[in-house]
């Protein structure tokens, strides 16, 4: 595929539509960032989309464009892909690390088994930080962030809305062939009797299910505890702007929760008037940039990321 066809057909010259289309909380929080900050927002999110398009299929030969990627990151280089040459100012504007880049586009290529089946909870942080937490760290530099503990933050941040993702998308992932509820969770269902499951949620293997997403979305919880205490280190418009998202984003599993349909029923979404509500209530996160003693980082939310944490120069 040639680099003027790719950008035609995936939009890559309009970020903003990308992320209009795409990404509906993250299209509301940007408002909040300003003209620039915002742009380059949407360009990085339009490049971690069209990995994703390329995983799951959206993309002609979208697995045989991940491992051409992978390869050309793996060794350090940011090459002649359609796809890297295009962000390649990005890259270059932001300094941005492609080891980080190359575990997101692991985890992507992770998705590309027959069948994607998390074993237990080391796992899914694993994956949950390869596909998402790998996204927090790149937006850090992408909004002029460079305190170095803002970055533990950041990867928690980026953990908590993938375990949210995961909550709201279990029927769907499972019709993939993708189970990512820790097997030990859920006496290693496989994704076809999660299917069926939904069928009689109040069944033995659907009432595991919904104590499953009620215990992954305890656990977001604790991620985007420690997500939403990092943001003072952003400049204040990026403070609020990515408070306005991590609300918006938390406000889904708080829906599941609530909703008599949880995970079998319609996919959650969030209403304009829930964003807004959302957007008034991240205005008291801003009092956080008040001077006061800083709690550390929780390392125990870590644990399982050590092999990961020297990359984009060290944040473990």
């Amino acid at each position: 595929m040639t680099v003027k066809r790719m950008i035609q057909e995936h939009h890559l010259d309009n970020p903003e539509y990308i992320l209009a289309t795409s990404g509906e909380s993250f299209f509301w929080a940007r408002r909040f960032l300003g003209r620039k900050m915002g742009h380059d927002a949407a360009v990085l999110y339009s490049f971690c989309r069209v990995l994703d398009d390329m995983a799951d299929g959206d993309i002609p030969d979208g697995p045989e464009h991940l491992a051409e990627i992978q390869g050309l990151l793996k060794q350090g280089r940011w090459g002649q892909h359609p796809l890297l040459k295009h962000h390649s100012p990005m890259v270059q504007a932001y300094d941005l690390p492609t080891d980080v880049i190359s575990s997101l586009v692991e985890g992507l290529m992770d998705d590309q088994e027959p069948e994607v089946l998390m074993k237990d909870e080391e796992d899914l942080i694993q994956y949950a930080y390869k596909v998402a937490g790998t996204v927090g760290l790149l937006m850090c530099s992408i909004l002029n962030c460079h305190e170095p503990r803002a970055k533990l933050h950041a990867v928690d941040l980026g953990i908590a809305m993938q375990l949210t993702n995961i909550a709201r998308d279990v029927v769907e992932d499972a019709k993939m062939g993708r189970r990512y509820l820790p097997g030990t969770w859920v006496d290693n269902l496989t994704p076809v009797e999660i299917v069926e499951a939904a069928n009689d949620p109040n069944g033995h293997n659907g009432v595991l299910i919904t104590l499953a997403v009620e215990r992954l979305l305890a656990l977001a919880e604790q991620y985007y505890t420690s997500g939403r205490s990092g943001l003072a280190y952003l400049p204040a418009r990026a403070h609020f702007s990515i408070g306005v998202a991590a609300k918006v984003y938390r406000q889904i599993g708080r829906q599941l929760l609530r909703s008599k349909d949880s995970w079998h029923g319609r996919r959650q979404v969030t209403s304009k008037r829930s964003k807004m509500v959302c957007t008034i209530k991240a205005t008291t996160n801003l009092l956080a940039r008040l001077p006061h003693p800083r709690r550390p980082h929780n390392a125990e939310l870590h644990t399982w990321l050590k092999p990961y944490s020297n990359q984009g120069g060290g944040w473990g």
